[in-house]
């Protein structure tokens, strides 16, 4: 018998969008699957669920132990997950069971799915989970096999020329330049940690073997202050709500940098990398204007710099 697991429409409609080989990675799904349900002996218990690149679905092991399969078309920007995985061991992060390297696919321990990080209501309660776990992973020295922030740096620079003349507004544009040299300065000294690269509140689900453990990285090797942006813009909304974005912006800053120990000035310049990178995948989309959060984030950063 040939076992086939089951593709949700919304997830083959929306991934299918990226183009022919999103779309011939959809079509062997359901046989990859069940492939590894066969060879990893592995029941489905639940229905799949998908964010915007992933399928993952709840299993039970042989021995009845709670797991998801994650399955993933094989990308650069997911190509040092089990490295990453394998470095950090588990703490403060989902802990990595067993995978397929050549399918994309990892086994990993099952957290509550329901719950993540966005759900504590005091911001600063949350910010300071999110920040002991930052530091815990990038505490690790990044292994071989990731990406470095060296080569992701040096190419956003050889891409903003070309970009700047897409953004309408002169302010914007002049944000970007700004954005650009910080980064410029910083890069003779890129970094050896270990990023988790996208670790904000929903990336944070809570478990029982920890309270809180993080969820899909995206692995790069680099300076720990090019992981704070996703942090910092976690629930915009309540930045705005607080209605001192500047205030708020700054605090959510401290917390972060005080608690990995880092320079604020190094922090700060790696974090307008982030929003650098942002504006470049933006304009590369056919965007011509920063996003507000964006704009507003960098703006903030730049005049308390230091």
């Amino acid at each position: 018998m040939i076992t086939h697991i089951d593709v949700p429409d919304a997830f083959a409609a929306s991934y299918g969008a990226n183009g022919a080989e999103a779309r011939a990675w959809l079509a062997g799904l359901p046989r990859l699957g069940g492939d590894l349900l066969d060879r990893w002996r592995l029941r489905p218990d639940g229905p799949a669920a998908h964010g915007m690149a992933s399928l993952v679905l709840p299993v039970l092991r042989e021995d009845g132990t709670p797991a998801v399969l994650r399955l993933q078309q094989p990308r650069e920007e997911t190509a040092g997950v089990v490295a990453g995985l394998r470095a950090w061991r588990g703490e403060g992060v989902v802990r990595l069971l067993d995978h397929d390297e050549e399918g994309g696919a990892q086994l990993l321990e099952r957290l509550d799915a329901t719950r993540t990080l966005a759900s504590v209501a005091d911001d600063d309660a949350a910010m300071r989970i999110l920040a002991g776990i930052m530091a815990r992973l990038t505490s690790v020295p990044a292994p071989g096999g990731v990406r470095r922030l060296a080569d992701v740096a040096a190419a956003m620079l050889d891409q903003v020329p070309a970009a700047l003349p897409a953004l309408r507004d002169p302010g914007e544009r002049r944000l970007v330049r700004a954005c650009a040299s910080a980064v410029a300065e910083l890069l003779d000294d890129p970094g050896d940690r270990l990023l988790h690269w996208d670790l904000h509140y929903d990336n944070v689900l809570a478990g029982q073997r920890e309270p809180w453990l993080a969820i899909d990285p995206e692995p790069l090797a680099g300076d720990p202050g090019f992981d704070l942006w996703p942090a910092l813009d976690s629930r915009w909304d309540r930045v705005e709500a607080t209605g001192d974005v500047t205030r708020a912006v700054l605090r959510r800053f401290d917390l972060l940098t005080e608690a990995l120990g880092l320079d604020r000035g190094r922090a700060a310049g790696w974090t307008l990398g982030r929003v650098l990178q942002n504006a470049l995948w933006d304009v590369e989309d056919g965007g011509t204007a920063l996003e507000p959060a964006q704009a507003a984030l960098a703006t903030v950063l730049l005049r308390h710099r230091g």
